[in-house]
């Protein structure tokens, strides 16, 4: 089938996804950004007040892991704030660091996700975070959207993804069943195998 045929807004189980989320193909290349999407922005990561709860309780076990900066900056602020398109985001540092960055040398991990894997806490890392480079909107009324967000620091994950032929919906499979559970992904994959975009990926390398 056309990639042209594929609707642009697909609706699957409720929910309202970009249909570049089942055509494009990404895999994280850590080992070339280094996680640096936790460091560049101009806004934290979007987080809802069950999550800041989440993170609250979890502060005390991941405080020696952050900067002297960041511990500053969730005294004065706490662990999230509102920014300028009136969302809530996890709280940064010199307006672009997450506080919650820490290092491991050159590259950035998430104290919270260090933490978690590590058994000491019961929250992992903010969905949004999980989720990326999908970002999901509330247009209100319980209805949802999905869109592929491109960022330029993103362009290695891009190239892997298509070394691979892995498309974005299946490199997050693991991050849309916790936020939409198993059943909505399997309806998610069943609509991907409709379109047949497995095959339009290959085509694209």
């Amino acid at each position: 089938m056309d990639k042209n045929e594929i609707p642009p807004i697909l609706e699957v189980g409720g929910i309202l996804i970009s249909s570049e989320i089942l055509t494009e193909c990404f895999c994280c290349d850590y080992e070339k950004c280094h996680g640096i999407c936790c460091v560049e922005g101009d806004a934290g990561a979007p987080v809802s007040l069950d999550e800041v709860a989440g993170i609250e309780e979890a502060q005390d076990m991941v405080w020696k892991d952050l900067s002297a900066s960041a511990q500053s900056v969730i005294d004065q602020q706490g662990v999230a704030y509102v920014d300028k398109d009136a969302d809530l985001v996890t709280s940064i540092v010199r307006g672009k660091d997450c506080v919650f960055t820490c290092y491991d040398g050159d590259n950035c991990l998430c104290a919270l996700e260090k933490a978690y894997r590590n058994g000491e806490t019961e929250f992992c890392k903010p969905i949004s975070c999980a989720l990326y480079p999908i970002r999901e909107k509330n247009f209100g009324n319980g209805l949802i959207g999905l869109n592929y967000n491109r960022w330029a620091i993103c362009k290695d994950g891009i190239e892997k993804g298509k070394a691979l032929n892995l498309p974005l919906y299946q490199f997050l499979k693991e991050a849309l069943i916790r936020r939409f559970g198993e059943d909505w992904y399997q309806e998610l994959c069943d609509v991907a195998t409709l379109f047949d975009t497995s095959d339009q990926s290959s085509a694209e390398q």
